[in-house]
């Protein structure tokens, strides 16, 4: 399934340039023209298609040029590999999409949804020394390894792949937070909703080890706590009845709660237990009183607790040891390790 959203939010003469971009790139043509735009505008046109196609990893950037009386400017692509190994590469890409599509072709969306999060979160690592090909699909279908950018345009080949409508979305940088780069995440359908999905933030959390879903079918609300301005539209989420703590009732609101529940966890003999706290501000004196009430559960069993916060997202996540650590309470970042 293709959905162009960026294609969709351009006028006429960017949209003729999108089309002749996509038709030179897809050729790997040493040069071909395109209608004449200031400069800024058609490496916005690029970076746009970029996210629409991402398949065209391929394309780093490119220079142009013109004459003062043509209409048109030449475009000359600039390519990460040479055309022999970027067939190579397309080939290698097919295969491996084709082999991973295949065991989920037949799941309904949600389920599609959880498998292509999943693979995300089990098989690549984020790439803190920020090579060129982790910005695309390269990275992490190849390489294990990826940023933001290319790890949400992978969510969106594998979604495209199983005929899930999604967008990859983009937030401005704010060097006054420490947030030195744009971020990219997901925007998927589901039924006739959207949902935001960040795999890359999920993917940096679980200090300890436990698979988390805090970004996971977020609305716009719970998103923006800790996410920057969008850079373009994106589809407006606005259901917050999905949110992945929320539909498997992981969302407690009483403290009387977290011991009861982590009995449950310690009679199944499980590691971890991650909730969603809705019981007023995660403030310090909360967080405390919730790491002494699962403390106090833990003890009845001879163990102990390690607990982690992401506290944009009030999620909890408490792990069970078998003796005394030195960092008992923990906040965590979700920002891919570095913010970027």
């Amino acid at each position: 399934m293709k959905q162009e959203h960026y294609f969709q939010q351009m006028d006429k003469a960017q949209q003729s340039v999108y089309r002749a971009m996509l038709d030179g790139f897809r050729a790997t043509a040493a040069e071909f023209p395109v209608l004449r735009l200031p400069g800024s505008e058609l490496s916005d046109i690029l970076f746009r298609l970029r996210l629409d196609y991402p398949e065209i990893f391929y394309v780093s950037g490119f220079k142009y040029r013109f004459t003062d009386t043509s209409d048109c400017v030449q475009i000359l692509p600039e390519y990460m590999f040479e055309r022999k190994k970027i067939r190579e590469h397309q080939k290698a890409l097919e295969s491996r999409i084709a082999r991973l599509a295949r065991p989920a072709q037949d799941l309904g969306e949600e389920e599609k949804e959880r498998y292509i999060h999943d693979f995300i979160c089990e098989n690549v690592t984020y790439d803190k020394l920020k090579k060129q090909y982790s910005h695309e699909i390269i990275g992490p279908l190849q390489q294990g390894i990826g940023v933001c950018e290319g790890i949400a345009k992978t969510v969106k080949i594998l979604c495209n792949r199983l005929g899930l409508e999604c967008v990859i979305a983009i937030s401005e940088a704010n060097p006054e937070k420490k947030i030195r780069y744009r971020h990219a995440w997901n925007v998927i359908r589901l039924g006739k909703q959207w949902y935001h999905l960040d795999a890359t933030f999920d993917n940096s959390l679980g200090r300890y080890g436990a698979a988390r879903f805090d970004y996971y079918n977020l609305d716009d609300k719970k998103l923006f706590c800790d996410h920057q301005p969008l850079v373009y539209p994106v589809p407006p989420c606005t259901d917050g009845n999905h949110f992945y703590y929320k539909e498997n009732r992981l969302s407690l609101t009483k403290l009387e709660d977290v011991g009861k529940r982590l009995n449950a966890v310690l009679r199944k003999k499980q590691r971890f237990y991650v909730f969603h706290w809705r019981g007023g501000a995660l403030n310090r004196s909360i967080l405390e009183e919730i790491f002494s009430e699962a403390s106090r559960a833990a003890a009845e069993r001879e163990k102990y607790i390690r607990m982690s916060v992401n506290v944009p997202q009030a999620v909890v996540e408490l792990t069970i040891e078998d003796s005394i650590q030195k960092e008992e309470i923990c906040v965590e970042d979700a920002n891919e390790g570095e913010s970027a």
